[in-house]
C-alpha cells in the first residue's frame, strides 16, 4: 500500500477524484490581469507615439530618402540593410509595435475567456476549504491562503444546475462519505449527472401533471364561470412553478406562461360545441 501523499501531490488527488470537476478550483487574479493589461496598454501608447513622431519627422524633412522608405518598403528595407539610422530606427520600432500588440490581443482574448468562467459553488468551496485546512494547511507559504476569497477563485468544471430543485436534492442527497485529514466522516460526494436527471424528470413531471389536471378541469367542470376560475389557478400555478423550479428568465417565464395559456384555447370544450 502506498503512503499517503503530501502537499501539491495530495491536493491533486483530492482535486482529481471529482468525477463532476467541480473541485477543479484555482484562483483568478483578477488585480493582476488588470494591471497586466493596463501596463501592456501603456507600453503600446508609448510606442505608438515613438511612431507618430518618425512619422511627422518624415513629413517635415525635405529628405526625399526619407520619404521614398516611408511610401515603398522595399526602399526601407534597403536602407536598413545599408545602416540608414533613420530606417534602422522605423524597422526595430514596427517590429516592436507587432509583437506587443499580438501579446496584447492574445491577453485580451485569454481574459474574455477568463471573465465568461463560472465562480465555483458555495457549497464546493466549503467541502475543498474544510479538506484543505483540517486540522492544518496542507499547502504551505502562499498558496495555503489561495481558497480565502471565493469572489476570486474560478471553477473550470462544467457549471452545476443551480435550479432550486437542485439545490433542495442536492441537501437531502445520499453521498458516499469520505474522512478528512484530520479521520471525521464530513465530506460527501455524490454524482452530480443523477442530480441533474432527477431533477429534470421532477420538472417535467409537474409540467405535464399541470397541463393534463388543466384538461381534465376543464371537461370536469361545466360552468363557464368556474372554468375561468380553474384556468386562472392552473396558470398561476404553472408560472410559479416555472419560476420556482428552473432557472429562467422573466422573459423565458412570460415565453413560457404564454404557450402555456394557449394550450387552454386549443382543449377548451367550448370549442368542440
Amino acid at each position: 500500500m502506498n503512503p499517503p501523499s503530501e502537499g501539491f501531490a495530495a491536493v491533486a488527488e483530492w482535486i482529481a477524484l471529482d468525477a463532476d470537476n467541480e473541485t477543479f478550483i484555482f484562483r483568478r487574479f483578477d488585480k493582476l490581469a488588470a494591471r497586466n493589461l493596463l501596463v501592456l496598454q501603456a507600453r503600446i501608447m508609448s510606442l505608438e507615439k515613438q511612431l507618430e513622431a518618425l512619422d511627422t519627422e518624415v513629413s517635415l524633412n525635405s529628405d526625399m530618402t526619407l520619404k521614398d522608405a516611408a511610401r515603398t518598403w522595399e526602399v526601407l528595407v534597403e536602407q536598413e540593410a545599408q545602416g540608414e539610422q533613420h530606417a534602422q530606427q522605423y524597422t526595430k520600432l514596427v517590429v516592436e509595435i507587432q509583437q506587443s500588440l499580438k501579446e496584447y490581443h492574445e491577453t485580451l482574448v485569454l481574459q474574455s475567456q477568463i471573465s465568461n468562467l463560472h465562480r465555483p459553488s458555495k457549497r464546493t468551496v466549503d467541502a475543498f476549504r474544510h479538506w484543505f485546512n483540517t486540522p492544518f494547511s496542507v499547502l504551505g507559504g502562499q498558496s495555503k491562503r489561495y481558497l480565502d476569497a471565493q469572489d476570486g477563485l474560478v471553477a473550470l468544471g462544467a457549471q452545476a444546475d443551480s435550479s432550486p430543485v437542485s439545490r433542495l436534492l442536492r441537501r437531502y442527497w445520499p453521498a458516499k462519505k469520505e474522512p478528512t485529514r484530520d479521520g471525521a466522516l464530513h465530506i460527501g460526494r455524490f454524482d452530480e449527472k443523477r442530480v441533474s436527471a432527477v431533477a429534470g424528470v421532477i420538472t417535467v413531471l409537474t409540467a405535464t401533471n399541470l397541463l393534463v389536471g388543466a384538461i381534465f378541469a376543464l371537461y370536469y367542470f361545466e360552468d363557464k364561470a368556474l372554468r375561468l376560475v380553474m384556468i386562472h389557478v392552473f396558470i398561476t400555478i404553472f408560472a410559479v412553478c416555472a419560476a420556482l423550479m428552473t432557472n429562467a428568465r422573466r422573459a423565458e417565464l412570460f415565453a413560457a406562461t404564454a404557450a402555456y395559456v394557449s394550450t387552454f384555447q386549443t382543449v377548451n370544450p367550448a370549442n368542440s360545441n
